[in-house]
């Protein structure tokens, strides 16, 4: 039988939840699920008129919503993302760290700026979220941490050097703060692994391999992994791998690390000598241009739940039989 105290935490009603990089993508879906669930929703993003917009969702829904533009790569800023949320809610109940940026290519092809900008945004920005946010929560000794990590902390992404470190870095600082907070029984760090998104992410993404690429078809619906963000905050937990895809490529890759990225590279080299789109910066040094929504564009129809179950099957049978191939010509 679950207590008192379990029970009140599966209902989210009347809760103050932050969410960063919330005008768009995984984390414009993490608001709509938040709003469904009755939250009061602080929505940080760096575009104001994306974040008016995103605003306005949420009193279409019935819901209690403010918006602070925030470059969460600037600690004073998400510091006063902070007090903001507390002077509108007075307090902060769940804080979602989900703003990113990437940028693919060449390690030593891409500005240097560009990099620097990466690291600042993704493992700072994290940073900062957990530094300003966990104060907040020792004082009313209760609170949530939810970091929206990838794949990409368990394994590299090809030919995104500095994207990868930034993953790595985060769920690695998360593995430290977890023994920090230890001594807090209510208060958590609950960190999510999922794989490539069928968002808008891609499409801000900052480019300099000459190849735009659309969104794969097997790629995860946002909404799908904005659930399970939701599933953390009612049941906090230290790990998740929101789908099967996500749990796949870390196994293969933990089994065979240097096939996969070694194979997962030359793909990306073979289909770089296509190079025919100009390079683009993207999201990464200014805002998110148009469109601001939750889907990106996909390559191909996005394929039916039956249809997606079957691709991947065939997609980790064939990933194994490849795998077991070249291990065998290494002995």
């Amino acid at each position: 039988m679950k207590s008192k105290n379990n029970l009140e935490k599966r209902s989210l009603r009347g809760k103050t939840v932050v969410i960063t990089g919330g005008s768009s993508g995984v984390g414009r879906a993490t608001v709509e699920a938040f709003a469904f669930e009755g939250c009061n929703i602080v929505i940080a993003a760096r575009g104001e008129k994306a974040l008016d917009e995103t605003v306005l969702l949420c009193k279409d829904l019935g819901v209690n919503a403010i918006a602070v533009p925030t470059d969460v790569s600037v600690s004073e800023e998400v510091e006063n993302l902070v007090e903001a949320a507390v002077k509108e809610f007075g307090r902060i109940d769940i804080w979602v760290n989900n703003a990113g940026v990437m940028a693919s290519g060449k390690f030593d092809e891409i500005p240097m700026e560009i990099h620097e900008q990466v690291i600042k945004t993704n493992l700072f920005g994290y940073m900062h979220g957990a530094y300003h946010v966990l104060k907040l929560f020792k004082e009313q000794n209760e609170g949530i941490l939810i970091n929206n990590i990838s794949i990409g902390g368990f394994m590299p992404a090809p030919y995104s050097a500095v994207y990868s470190s930034t993953k790595f870095g985060i769920r690695g600082m998360m593995e430290c703060l977890h023994g920090e907070i230890s001594e807090f029984p209510e208060i958590y760090i609950a960190n999510l692994y999922p794989q490539i998104q069928r968002s808008t992410g891609n499409m801000h993404s900052a480019k300099y391999s000459g190849l735009d690429f659309k969104i794969p078809p097997f790629a995860s619906d946002p909404r799908d992994t904005a659930d399970k963000i939701v599933q953390l905050a009612k049941e906090p937990k230290k790990d998740l791998f929101p789908d099967f895809t996500s749990w796949l490529l870390k196994n293969v890759y933990q089994a065979f690390p240097k096939t996969v990225i070694n194979t997962a590279s030359a793909g990306m080299r073979l289909m770089m000598k296509l190079k025919n789109a100009p390079d683009d910066p993207g999201n990464v040094l200014e805002e998110s241009s148009e469109p601001h929504r939750i889907y990106g564009e996909t390559s191909l129809p996005v394929p039916g739940k039956k249809t997606k179950i079957a691709m991947l099957t065939g997609l980790g049978l064939g990933l194994a039989f490849m795998i077991i191939k070249a291990n065998r010509k290494n002995y």
